[in-house]
């Protein structure tokens, strides 16, 4: 699923403030922010309908015990709520009413919004169907699509628009994708989803029965660095990223890039043993990732 996707018991909450009064409340936790504090005022009734739009979907394609089948059905409806189909509309009018204000008024590329979809719908398909990923390059296809138009449209609001800064929010994008496949191993395999490339587990001698059984063998935990350590790469080399962005964006990306790698730090603490559980943030997690935040 997409980076900001997140069932509530998957990440440590941050704080959000109201939202719009035509926006239902943020209740899912997440392990960035979504239209924090730091989120310039303006700026946080399309965020936060944009997150709307994101949640819904994942929702359709996660909750409930919908057949993969009527999940691919009920997301194509979802969908033609961006081309305004009047059973969309009246089907999800908390979703498309904000965010059709949003589009207009912040020339919302519709494109990005589609790419995410197309995430779900892929998401969706390989659960039903058992497969993974052949390689870490078509992951990253996978990322481009459910993660990357994030940060793009977050883009866009701010009026960043050149090449490079765009290859920076992909970096960090896909890295906030990664890690959380990373962190929930534990969570995903039983449910039927495979991140961990093929090609990598056939490198370290890892089986696919293995992995199923969620053993911690030693070349399981080799693996799963390795894995990690890509996912750590990916976030710094997108990381100049936050001198980039003006004012309170900057400091709030800062936070989002902290948080990722933080909680790459408790994989590495834990030994890379997500096979067997995920980890934690606590409290005082938050006050390293401030002070990092501080030093960037």
């Amino acid at each position: 699923m997409p980076a900001m996707s997140s069932p509530p018991e998957r990440h440590a909450a941050h704080a959000h403030p109201a939202p719009p009064a035509d926006a239902p409340p943020i209740t899912h936790y997440e392990n960035f922010p979504v239209a924090s504090m730091l989120c310039p005022p303006h700026l946080r009734a399309p965020i936060t309908a944009i997150y709307h739009f994101a949640r819904t979907a994942d929702d359709i394609a996660d909750e409930g015990d919908a057949t993969a089948d009527q999940r691919l059905v009920e997301l194509a409806l979802y969908r033609s709520g961006l081309e305004g189909a009047p059973e969309a509309l009246a089907r999800w009018p908390q979703v498309f009413g904000p965010l059709s204000a949003q589009r207009e008024a912040h020339a919302l590329p519709v494109h990005l919004l589609h790419a995410l979809l197309d995430a779900f719908v892929q998401d969706t398909e390989k659960t039903r169907d058992g497969t993974g990923y052949r390689t870490h390059a078509e992951l990253l296809d996978y990322c481009s699509r459910s993660a990357d138009p994030v940060g793009r449209l977050l883009l866009h609001l701010y009026g960043v628009h050149d090449a490079e800064s765009l290859a920076m929010s992909d970096a960090i994008c896909s890295a906030l994708q990664l890690i959380n496949f990373w962190q929930d191993l534990s969570v995903d395999i039983p449910r039927g989803r495979f991140y961990l490339p093929q090609e990598d587990c056939e490198r370290f001698g890892v089986s696919q029965a293995d992995i199923l059984a969620r053993k911690q063998t030693e070349n399981a935990t080799k693996l799963i660095a390795t894995c990690a350590q890509r996912a750590s790469a990916s976030m710094q080399k997108g990381a100049p990223l936050v001198h980039r962005l003006p004012g309170r964006a900057g400091w709030e990306l800062r936070l989002v890039v902290q948080g990722g790698l933080r909680i790459l730090d408790k994989i590495a603490a834990m030994d890379y043993r997500t096979l067997e559980r995920r980890p934690k943030l606590y409290a005082w997690d938050y006050g390293v990732m401030m002070w990092r935040a501080l030093w960037m």
